[in-house]
């Protein structure tokens, strides 16, 4: 019983280790990006992202709210409510993380950031919950790093992991999942947990 146990814990914290190192190697990539290659590929991701009919036919959608070091996504904010769609941004806490409505690209700029220099809504906002409306048609997501196949490595919190797993037990139709990648965040393999989920599509400028 005992041998067991000790051998699971070896492969934990292996994997731990594994995705530790490449969170480091994946970060020192992107650093060398510079603003010109970060705003080319986030274009060509634009459109693949365009170009979908998960994202066409969606009606609810949440997308994350981009730092400098990942995709832009304010083009996308702005598309959701240009067509009409409801827009749905993380919120984090020590409870986990909800979807919580964007109200329009005003409601956007006026977003605080948070230690992280990310948008998000306060905590003490009342906002609609997509959980508690109708959940989700579309989740972009974002990752540190992806393979071609759906495999993703997140910064570590399990935020989306947990999420995506417990929109799929309440929703009669499953969600569709994407990620928005730099070409350097995609790899051959990711050492996985037991807990990661896989993303439907990956898209990346290549």
């Amino acid at each position: 019983m005992f041998k067991r146990h000790f051998s699971q814990y070896r492969r934990m914290a292996s994997t731990s280790e594994a995705k530790a190192a490449l969170r480091t190697e994946i970060a020192s990539k992107l650093a060398k990006l510079t603003c010109e290659e970060k705003l080319s590929q986030s274009k060509s991701v634009f459109q693949k992202l365009m170009n979908l009919n998960a994202f066409k036919s969606s009606k609810r959608v949440s997308v994350f709210l981009s730092t400098a070091t990942e995709i832009d996504t304010e083009p996308i904010v702005r598309k959701i409510f240009q067509d009409g769609k409801q827009c749905f941004v993380p919120r984090y806490s020590k409870a986990g993380m909800q979807m919580v409505k964007l109200a329009s690209m005003e409601d956007w700029t006026n977003l605080p950031l948070t230690k992280w220099n990310i948008k998000q809504p306060l905590l003490a906002d009342h906002r609609e919950d997509a959980f508690e409306t109708g959940g989700l048609d579309l989740i972009i997501c974002p990752g540190v790093a992806f393979t071609r196949t759906g495999d993703r490595l997140g910064h570590g919190g399990g935020y989306y992991d947990a999420y995506i797993k417990k929109l799929q037990e309440i929703q009669e139709c499953r969600p569709a999942t994407v990620a928005l990648a730099f070409k350097e965040q995609v790899v051959e393999r990711l050492p996985l947990g037991p807990t990661d989920v896989t993303i439907d599509l990956v898209l990346y400028a290549e």
